[in-house]
């Protein structure tokens, strides 16, 4: 075919795991170590017995554009280190490396149990079951100890001893290690079986050979082998169309081996090891409060990360383009997408990887103080990428009382505006330019200019999975919301202490009473930030009920003043009279303009779309969609 890259050809298994044992073929230093267990080690060698296809192979020609450190496949001999290998195996490592080592290799095999033990197992077949139809492969394949001795009895009675070849005779029970060269085996075990009276046991074997055996000889693996020309990019889109299973390869395992070539370790960069914490762990624990295993940044992926160096380097890049003279299609353009990332120099990684580091951790408490502290309650993930690399970008200037208001007007901006669910690449890209401009005096960013935010939208914010939901949420602990019963204000120590989550004022029991839908009740509109000790006071009854009953007090929570009350009731935009009368209709009408209001400070924006409805109808949350992760429910 013209123009081809690739070719798929069928190899034979056996050349492919020799080519393996000789460092001949080789993986790319991003794949992880093989992890495979053993019940997944014992279908493989099933699947292959019965000449049962396992999956095509992947693999990239070396010496092209494409330049990784190799590693031999795990348990190659020592010389295969120093073997400069013809093809790299992207796709396929885990299926090698488990036939690999336990055919070739001869050496006891370290596997993990499916109780998740670390274990050490010799795999045998056997021979009576593989030979009988109506048992399923996966039984003929047997793994045994170190010592090849089968115990029961917490160790003091021997099952099955395969410790000699005279015993695996005996026991008519094959070594794993012997598939491909099994003639001396067979004349062990026909000296073993000697005589007239043994030759149907002669017979067995001879017809193991036949319909087992000769499996292995002949197998034949498909194999899609890349040019050396291949781009970065390409081996990257190709592996992930290819592989349907494991882990896929994204732009950092990429970058990882490529920086490789070049001595740099990135993953210790990112993970650590024994004498370091890496920069993952670093964010995790970012602002993690005491009671909490992540910090509000701990999602931040090691590609987001690149991302924002690469928004550095691919801008410096359209700087010096421009003081050269270049103009139009010949600038090169600011980008943190995927090729941009595969084509980011180790020099310039090294250049910004401090200063991206902080800016991250400088979001961390731009996010806090916006009262957004939980993963949880995040608007939205991807917001962080532009968010941390601004910061870096203007460094201290953040802090200055000016900058501070028009990034948070930003910020809120891409909230309300619901701009970075989806397709956010140029998005990120045109805010890192435009929105430090904007702080010099410049025009505003489009994320700003370019937001609406429709009126009816309030409506239909029912699902944790709303950016504006978490945003509105958090909006109001920032103005100052205070709890109904306790009136502290939503700060970091009593959003934690007390348990504080988004509840219904108009308890969902009470509604259901009522004949309300829960798409009306489930709004937003008629949610606020809680604490766990006041939403079980509130209980399911009317509001007058359990505004009487937080008056009142218990032996457990003192009287509240009816005034006071209303001021905290005020401070989540709820019209204390119009709650008092149980009037649902008139409070969520209220309440929605209240909102606006409030989300109208945030953005800078007065006007907004009148009650006409958007185009479709919401997704409502059904048990299917909270199991599929789609929806957390409320």
């Amino acid at each position: 075919m013209a123009g081809s890259t690739f070719q798929t050809n069928p190899y034979d298994l056996y050349k492919l795991l020799e080519d393996c044992h000789h460092g001949e073929l080789q993986l790319p230093d991003f794949q992880r170590s093989w992890v495979w267990d053993e019940d997944r080690i014992k279908s493989l060698i099933a699947s292959v017995s019965r000449s049962f296809p396992v999956g095509a192979l992947m693999s990239l020609n070396s010496g092209g554009e494409v330049n990784f450190k190799p590693r031999p496949v795990e348990g190659a001999p020592t010389e295969a280190n120093h073997i400069s290998p013809h093809s790299l195996l992207l796709d396929g490592q885990q299926r090698m490396t488990s036939l690999y080592q336990v055919t070739l290799r001869r050496k006891v095999v370290e596997t993990v149990t499916p109780k998740k033990k670390k274990v050490k197992r010799w795999f045998y077949i056997d021979i009576r079951k593989a030979l009988d139809p109506s048992i399923d492969r996966e039984e003929a394949i047997v793994g045994v100890p170190e010592d090849r001795i089968i115990r029961t009895d917490f160790g003091r009675e021997v099952v099955t001893d395969l410790s000699t070849p005279e015993h695996e005779y005996a026991e008519l029970t094959y070594p794993v290690t012997q598939v491909f060269d099994w003639d001396r085996w067979q004349d062990g075990f026909d000296q073993y079986w000697k005589g007239d009276a043994n030759e149907a046991m002669r017979e067995t074997f001879r017809k193991f050979k036949r319909e087992v055996l000769e499996n292995f000889k002949y197998y034949r693996v498909p194999v899609i082998s890349l040019d050396r020309s291949t781009s970065k990019e390409a081996v990257c889109v190709v592996f992930e169309k290819v592989n349907t299973g494991g882990k896929p390869l994204d732009a950092f395992e990429l970058v990882t081996a490529m920086y490789a070539a070049d001595g740099h370790e990135l993953r210790k960069d990112w993970y650590g090891d024994e004498t370091q914490k890496g920069r993952h762990r670093r964010f995790v624990d970012t602002l993690r409060p005491a009671d909490s295993e992540t910090g509000i940044i701990a999602n931040v992926s090691n590609t987001d990360f690149l991302q924002a160096i690469s928004l550095f380097y691919t801008r410096e890049r359209r700087r010096e383009a421009e003081q050269a003279g270049k103009q139009g299609k010949e600038l090169p353009a600011v980008t943190g997408n995927r090729q941009a990332l595969l084509s980011l120099p180790l020099k310039a990684y090294k250049q910004y990887e401090k200063k991206v580091e902080h800016g991250f951790v400088q979001a961390a408490k731009f996010l806090h103080m916006l009262h957004i502290y939980r993963i949880f309650d995040l608007p939205y993930q991807s917001q962080i990428v532009p968010l941390a690399a601004i910061i870096a970008d203007i460094g201290e200037a953040w802090e200055h009382e000016a900058n501070r208001a028009k990034l948070v007007q930003w910020y809120w901006n891409g909230v309300f505006g619901e701009l970075y669910g989806s397709a956010v690449e140029s998005r990120i890209a045109k805010d890192f330019i435009e929105v430090p401009i904007w702080l010099r005096g410049g025009p505003e960013p489009t994320t700003v200019s370019e937001s609406i935010f429709r009126a009816d939208r309030l409506k239909t914010m029912r699902m944790r999975l709303s950016a504006a939901y978490k945003g509105m949420n958090a909006l109001l602990m920032k103005e100052g919301a205070q709890d109904f019963r306790s009136g502290q204000k939503f700060d970091h120590t009593v959003f934690f202490g007390e348990n504080v989550d988004i509840h219904h004022i108009f308890p969902q029991d009470w509604c259901k009473k009522q004949g309300i839908k829960p798409a009306v009740y489930d709004s937003i509109i008629n949610k606020t930030p809680l604490s766990f000790r006041t939403n079980r006071i509130i209980g399911g009854v009317a509001p007058s009920e359990y505004l009487a009953k937080l008056e009142k007090g218990d032996k457990q929570t003192p009287a509240i003043e009816r005034e006071r009350l209303n001021s905290y009731l005020l401070t989540h935009l709820i019209d204390p009279d119009i709650l008092r009368r149980n009037e649902f209709e008139a409070l969520m009408a209220d309440r929605q303009k209240r909102l606006l209001s409030l989300i109208g400070q945030a953005t800078g924006k007065v006007t907004y779309a009148g009650e006409d409805q958007e185009e479709g109808v919401d997704v409502e949350a059904d048990a299917d969609m909270v199991e599929a992760g789609m929806v957390i429910p409320v």
